[in-house]
């Protein structure tokens, strides 16, 4: 045997034994590779101590009355004997009949918002207009804007489906009254003032006709 043979075998043994060392430390890969587990499966898993509740409270009611209260349940049997109704929408319908009611009847244009009134309102408010114009009086008014809104009462009866609720106004609007000479005799067009109403909404729920009526005022 030569010696460059023996060399040959000499190198081939070296190489088998670093070939079985790095096989030891590094491992093998055949065939299907086991995915790498995902962190949330190594993360500790963290318990919850609460519940999600459902079914709580209607914020669309209790937003604007106490929870549990008659008007809170007034206002849920509503919304039950007609789903679409929301208490929002109709503040925010409300608001704009008050701006559009009050300067109806400050003007003595009571036909336009006729069909927002109901039977007895609408007679109250033209006695009104008419003794203003018996006496050659004539107010003007602007209306500056709502100070406050708060929704007072609800009340709805199952049997006939009439639905009432109570909003309580404060509005701001200048207003003077002239005599038939046109002379101010109450009032300033430059002084803003606070005009105070509770008045109270009516319709029945599940009609076509959508419109709300005024059925009653205070202050």
């Amino acid at each position: 045997m030569n010696s460059s043979l023996i060399q040959l075998l000499v190198l081939a043994g070296i190489a088998i034994f670093l070939i079985l060392k790095l096989r030891s430390v590094l491992g093998t890969r055949d065939g299907f590779e086991k995915p790498p587990i995902p962190l949330d499966e190594v993360r500790p898993r963290v318990r919850r101590d609460f519940e999600v509740v459902e079914g709580g409270p209607d914020r669309d009611i209790v937003d604007h009355v106490a929870d549990g209260s008659p008007a809170a349940k007034a206002l849920a049997e509503m919304k039950r004997a007609e789903p679409s109704f929301s208490v929002g929408p109709f503040l925010e319908g409300a608001r704009g009949a008050y701006e559009m009611i009050l300067m109806a009847f400050e003007k003595g244009e009571l036909d336009r918002i006729r069909p927002f009134l109901s039977d007895e309102v609408e007679a109250t408010f033209g006695e009104a207009i008419d003794a203003r114009e018996r006496e050659g009086l004539k107010v003007e008014s602007n209306f500056v804007g709502l100070k406050e809104m708060s929704l007072q009462d609800a009340t709805f009866v199952q049997d006939s489906g009439m639905a009432e609720i109570t909003v309580r106004f404060v509005g701001e609007l200048t207003s003077v009254i002239r005599n038939r000479a046109g002379e101010i005799i109450e009032g300033s067009t430059k002084e803003i003032k606070r005009q105070r109403d509770v008045w109270t909404f009516a319709r029945r729920m599940g009609a076509d006709d959508p419109n709300w009526q005024l059925v009653a005022t205070s202050e």
